[in-house]
């Protein structure tokens, strides 16, 4: 099983990140400038995209798929990253108990 943080450290370059998800490297910049995903970069500037982005890469493809356009996309994510917070707020009240 993966750690956490370890799933959020760079280690794929733009080029494999593009192959693992079957999308244009040019697609990864717009979605980058977008605010769709925020990749590590290097001290050169290199993109270095983690598992957990390439999760979202993986959820930006399902969405466009749906017809989906990117501000759209933004939204359902944004959304999907709060409903995950406010669950994790609620576990750890339970488990306060």
């Amino acid at each position: 099983m993966t750690r956490p943080a370890a799933r959020h450290r760079g280690v794929y370059a733009i080029s494999v990140a593009a192959e693992m998800v079957a999308m244009q490297v040019q697609n990864l910049r717009v979605y980058e400038r977008r605010g769709l995903l925020r990749p590590e970069r290097t001290d050169g500037g290199t993109r270095l995209y983690s598992a957990a982005d390439i999760d979202t890469l993986h959820r930006i493809r399902d969405l466009l798929a749906e017809g989906l356009n990117l501000v759209g996309i933004a939204r359902v994510l944004d959304l999907e990253a709060e409903n995950a917070r406010l669950r994790a707020r609620l576990l750890a009240r339970r488990q306060d108990r």
